[in-house]
């Protein structure tokens, strides 16, 4: 069947992080294999619409952006580095998968890209624009970096790479428990980018999330510890409740406001058994704890059957094992539910002094919310107010200037 423009724009969306995966481990270069890639979709835009898509497109990008790569390897006169690619006119699509652990090239390029040899920041930031796709922009807005800062570092990474040839292949068993945290943060990252998008006006990239869940569950396989059980159950619990977040218009619904008919079991499902495993290895380990307060969540039937005294609890638990200011105010909306709004808001003060909080619109949007349910209206006003400048994703600006337009609404009948 012959293929538009629209039909390879979604197929590139789908495959295109695959077939990089795949023409770096085959090319060993990042620049040549993103280039090879790029020839390889413009070769579909030129072909396809009048051959038809092929029976597996996968194979035919690889093997077209595979053989783009030998091509310029040969104008280039650098045969003798890379002999052994120009000697072999293999198709990549049936090249025997290498004998590691993990015959999956997506997490290779993983390992590779949170390799220790880079910095903690390069290996985030790598792995965010080459694996997943993300433009330079949204990776620096998901790291709270200047994009010419985090450009620069990507360049570097790849150059690490290059001059230090860490090699692109899943670690040893026994060098895996000390690579996983890197990893895991890598994947998460991945998961908030899909699961809350940084720009643009839909709040789900359902293809980043689904990578993301499957990249924990590939190493799930690889290496049963209970944290990656954790991260799996607290992406699966997040997931489900994806078509209640926002309604038929592409408005943002609070989780307090969903239909929770729209949630769904077999996520919520999937999530628990993964917590249960999670619990019996690593019970107060960060991603477990998120996760079991996720599942307070899934399991209330309404709103106000939400253990709030649970999760405050939980919450009390992960600050002891990650303190940071987004807990602090994550633990202080729970406060503020489980007690009172001024409670919430005496918890919430004690983050003005942290510059990073003071720039993050959900700070205030919290404060705004807190301030409304205490009765102080006018204050709750300056708060959305605030919130309104430093928002970014357009369902997100929406909901603000709603809750805005509402609250001086009320404070007018006041006056």
């Amino acid at each position: 069947m012959p293929a538009s423009p629209a039909h390879i724009e979604q197929i590139y969306r789908d495959h295109s992080r695959r077939v990089l995966a795949t023409l770096i481990r085959l090319l060993n270069d990042f620049n040549l294999a993103e280039e090879c890639l790029q020839e390889a979709f413009i070769a579909a835009l030129r072909q396809w619409p009048q051959n038809g898509i092929p029976d597996n497109p996968t194979a035919w990008l690889i093997s077209t952006g595979h053989r783009r790569g030998i091509d310029q390897i040969r104008r280039n006169q650098t045969v003798r580095r890379h002999a052994h690619l120009v000697e072999s006119d293999d198709d990549p699509s049936t090249v025997e998968a290498d004998e590691t652990p993990i015959d999956d090239d997506l997490l290779r390029l993983l390992f590779t890209c949170c390799h220790p040899a880079l910095a903690m920041e390069a290996r985030v930031a790598l792995t965010l624009r080459e694996m997943c796709g993300l433009t330079t922009e949204q990776v620096a807005r998901a790291l709270l970096q200047r994009p010419t800062t985090l450009a620069q570092r990507i360049v570097r990474a790849k150059r690490k790479i290059r001059d230090a040839g860490i090699p692109y292949k899943v670690p040893d068993q026994h060098e895996l428990p000390q690579r996983l945290p890197d990893v895991l943060k890598v994947i998460y990252l991945v998961f908030n980018e899909g699961y809350s998008r940084s720009e643009g006006q839909h709040i789900l990239d359902v293809s980043l999330v689904d990578e993301a869940i499957q990249l924990a569950e590939s190493l799930a396989r690889l290496l049963p510890h209970g944290e990656v059980f954790g991260l799996a159950a607290l992406m699966y619990l997040q997931h489900s409740r994806r078509d209640a977040r926002q309604d038929q218009d592409g408005e943002l619904v609070t989780l307090e406001q969903q239909d929770r008919s729209l949630w769904h079991q077999k996520d919520i499902r999937l999530g628990l058994d993964w917590l249960a495993q999670a619990l019996r290895l690593t019970p107060v380990a960060p991603y477990t704890l998120q996760a079991s307060i996720a599942a307070e969540h899934a399991t209330a039937k309404s709103a106000n059957d939400t253990n709030w005294k649970r999760i405050v609890l939980l919450y009390d638990a992960l600050h002891r094992q990650q303190p940071s200011a987004v807990i602090t105010l994550n633990r202080a909306v729970a406060v503020a539910m489980r007690d009172s709004p001024q409670d919430g808001l005496r918890l919430l003060e004690q983050l003005n002094s942290s510059k990073e909080v003071l720039s993050y619109h959900l700070f205030h949007a919290a404060r705004a919310d807190l301030l409304r349910r205490a009765g102080d209206l006018e204050s709750a006003r300056l708060a959305y107010q605030r919130a309104l400048t430093l928002v970014v994703q357009e369902p997100e600006r929406r909901f603000l200037a709603r809750q805005l337009r509402l609250l001086e609404e009320q404070l007018a009948s006041r006056s």
